[in-house]
């Protein structure tokens, strides 16, 4: 089967998001979907066609939580198609 692939359109951004787990004070992991609270971190896999984007294929990012956006299962992974407005900071190693 071919690969989904996913362009955004005008100011859009697709981000793969990243998977936090949670370490309680026990030492018992807990999966970010066992707390009920989506990441505000992610990776950005494509930008639509705007000058105005500030971000890059490859970028590490941080994002609006409640911003307006929609979340995407491709090929088994979690992604979140939103706003480039709605995108915070780039984050550097």
């Amino acid at each position: 089967m071919p690969k989904m692939r996913v362009q955004p359109l005008g100011e859009n951004v697709l981000i793969r998001m990243e998977s936090k787990e949670r370490k309680t004070a026990s030492g018992l992991y807990l999966p970010e979907n066992a707390t009920g609270e989506r990441g505000q971190q992610g990776t950005v896999v494509a930008i639509g066609s705007d000058k105005e984007i500030k971000v890059k294929k490859g970028d590490t990012v941080i994002f609006k939580r409640y911003g307006t956006s929609e979340e995407l299962k491709i090929e088994g992974v979690e992604h979140v198609l939103l706003a480039a407005k709605d995108v915070l900071a780039i984050v550097s190693a």
